[in-house]
């Protein structure tokens, strides 16, 4: 419900909708060999429709009872299940989606509209404020000073992107931490993604994350082995404006594009960083919300076999 209003109000005439993807996807995955007698404790992140995808959910099911829950900071939509004492070694999960996702087209487009966006105070003040691994001061704000001495939050937002792609290697596995970013310059799409965040907010340019999965285009169907990450910044002429570092990197003809555009092969999650889940889990907040988050005896519990897929609805544009 936060999540659509927000969209609803901040991207209206700015985007143009262009190419669409229409597939069913697969989130399935087991915990594995829960001690027995121990409470074990199941989060697991929902897709949710919004302006660019609307998601269908066709069967969502589980060796607990599962009930839908969203989490305050962004509104993310998630299943919860929980047994007292566990009952059996091993427990199964498997979510099936029917998702209509639709390229989204910010910049580069001439659209009329009355007067600039504007953005809740208190939105501003979440999307500009200091994550665990995402600074505001420090190094990456002294760097963002020398990267973006220009005069509009458009164009400083496009030098921060440049100089990310340009000062960066992928590399994996990532910490989405913009310091280590930094100072190693490698990193995966959270990395990517937590310095660009950083160095923007620290110029008081409200930045948010975002999180799902990527499809192969070239494929009608496949297993999905990692997650993939994005950003979207503010800017009062466009609104929201999304970008796509890695993206922008693995398709060096598509830079500009992947700078005020998303295409249709994907699927959104969850957003923000340093979540709080709901109910709220014993462990810290969460760095970032796609793969299951699962409690056993009240501590983070990491042996979960991730099964993910995806196959285009046959006929679908």
């Amino acid at each position: 419900m936060l999540r659509q209003a927000l969209v609803g109000l901040l991207l209206t005439v700015s985007v143009w909708a262009q190419g669409a993807r229409h597939f069913t996807f697969h989130y399935g995955f087991t915990v594995k060999d829960v001690p027995a007698g121990q409470k074990v404790r199941v989060w697991i992140p929902s897709a949710h429709s919004d302006d660019f995808q609307e998601v269908k959910i066709i069967s969502a099911l589980g060796d607990l009872s599962l009930k839908k829950n969203q989490e305050s900071k962004y509104g993310n939509e998630m299943y919860y299940g929980e047994e007292g004492k566990a009952s059996k070694a091993d427990f199964h999960f498997e979510i099936l989606y029917d998702v209509v996702r639709h390229e989204r087209v910010v910049l580069g487009r001439s659209i009329p509209r009355l007067s600039d966006f504007t953005l809740d105070k208190k939105i501003a003040k979440r999307d500009t404020a200091a994550d665990t691994r995402v600074p505001v001061t420090g190094t990456p704000a002294e760097v963002a000073v020398k990267v973006a001495a220009k005069k509009t939050p458009l164009e400083k937002a496009r030098a921060i992107y440049d100089y990310v792609l340009e000062d960066m290697t992928y590399d994996e596995p990532g910490h989405g931490d913009a310091l280590n970013a930094l100072q190693t310059k490698k990193g995966d799409c959270t990395d990517f993604n937590s310095l660009l965040i950083s160095m923007a907010r620290s110029q008081g340019i409200p930045a948010r994350f975002a999180i799902g999965f990527s499809l192969p285009a070239d494929k009608t169907s496949a297993e999905i082995s990692e997650y993939h990450c994005w950003a979207e910044f503010f800017e009062p002429q466009h609104g929201w404006v999304p970008l796509d570092l890695v993206e922008g990197l693995r398709q060096e003809v598509k830079r500009d594009y992947f700078f005020g555009a998303l295409d249709d092969n994907r699927v959104e999650f969850s957003m923000g960083r340093d979540l709080k889940l709901n109910p709220a889990q014993d462990g810290e907040a969460l760095n970032y919300f796609v793969y299951p988050y699962v409690e056993v005896g009240g501590k983070k519990y990491e042996n979960v076999e991730l099964v993910f897929s995806f196959a285009d609805v046959s006929g679908a544009n």
